[in-house]
């Protein structure tokens, strides 16, 4: 019997063409938009796999109902913090697709990078108040220490733009070593380290309830009083609050913010309950770091590799530790 794949959201042909080229093993791809309630339940109980970018938008509790035979949930998104225990089937697996906006956001992230060090922002408002700073010193990346928070996709990416401009490589990661060439790694345990080294500092980890609030008065406390902050990965791993006042007694420190506490794809809205972008050693960006041209067709080629993983036997990539799946 022909293997399915079940597709929670739109799929256009040539979507569907960039799927089935990455699947690359017969398999009979439906998607489920469009279909009416009869025909949805039947794809998904045929589904041997559901391919989904939102659960709780795109998939009904009759869907779940429906989902007994699934062997894998394949999601769009790096990111699943925001799927409720209730969203999914108890005792499926779940696969994240980690790594497939990995290379647009490490160029963010060095965007961000460089705007601070070179105060691109700040002396861009001087020259519009007519103040010209010609001799005040901004900063080179060579030889900095760029200490990475989470060494996944993202991390690594990161890490070789970083490495090739000349700074040092300082990482932590769950088990404490890596394949890379990186110049120190370490774990959570020795996070305070990583924290008093850093002129860089990049969160790209995931949020879980051991990272949730795991950057505080007390760790932004430990850092270089010029430090750069870069948060790639969500708000709410750093303490809001903390972080705010830390920025207004420490004006040469400065905070890279692409991902915010309350955001419109997880919460509905976008709120701020400080004013951060009134701070002049504040760069913001509205979570678009992953937000390129045909990032969409990668991520989906991503996410259909690992469909194909399933499919032919072989282990699955960036299953979701039960520990870690859910807040």
């Amino acid at each position: 019997m022909i293997p399915t794949i079940a597709v929670s959201f739109k799929l256009e042909p040539p979507a569907q063409a960039v799927l089935a080229e990455a699947v690359a093993v017969a398999a009979r791809i439906t998607a489920l938009p469009g279909l009416d309630a009869a025909a949805r339940a039947t794809a998904l109980r045929q589904a041997d796999i559901v391919l989904s970018r939102h659960p709780r938008q795109e998939l009904t509790p009759q869907d779940l109902a429906a989902m007994g035979g699934v062997g894998l949930i394949q999601l769009m998104t790096a990111g699943i913090d925001f799927i409720a225990p209730d969203d999914l089937p108890a005792g499926v697996p779940v696969a994240s697709n980690a790594g497939a906006y990995s290379e647009p956001m490490a160029e963010h992230a060095l965007a961000m990078i460089l705007a601070a060090a070179k105060r691109l922002l700040v002396e861009h408002a001087a020259l519009a108040h007519g103040d010209f700073h010609q001799f005040k010193a901004n900063r080179m990346l060579r030889g900095m220490v760029c200490g990475i928070l989470g060494y996944g996709g993202i991390g690594q990416a990161t890490a070789r733009l970083m490495r090739g401009i000349g700074a040092s490589i300082h990482v932590i990661n769950r088990s404490g070593t890596t394949r890379d060439a990186v110049d120190w790694i370490g774990t959570t345990a020795q996070l305070d380290t990583l924290l008093a080294v850093s002129d860089v500092l990049l969160i790209s980890m995931p949020l879980t309830r051991d990272t949730q609030g795991l950057i505080g008065q007390r760790e932004l406390g430990l850092m270089k009083d010029d430090a750069i902050l870069v948060n790639l990965a969500r708000g709410e791993i750093i303490d809001e609050a903390a972080l705010f006042a830390h920025l207004q007694s420490h004006p040469a420190f400065t905070a890279c913010i692409d991902a915010w506490w309350v955001e419109p794809v997880r919460h509905g809205e976008f709120r701020m309950d400080h004013p951060f972008t009134a701070l002049p050693n504040v760069i913001g960006s509205p979570h678009n770091s992953a937000s390129v041209q045909d990032t969409a067709n990668r991520a989906l080629h991503m996410a259909g590799l690992n469909c194909r993983r399933q499919l032919t036997g072989a282990p699955v990539l960036n299953l979701v530790r039960p520990q870690d799946r859910y807040l």
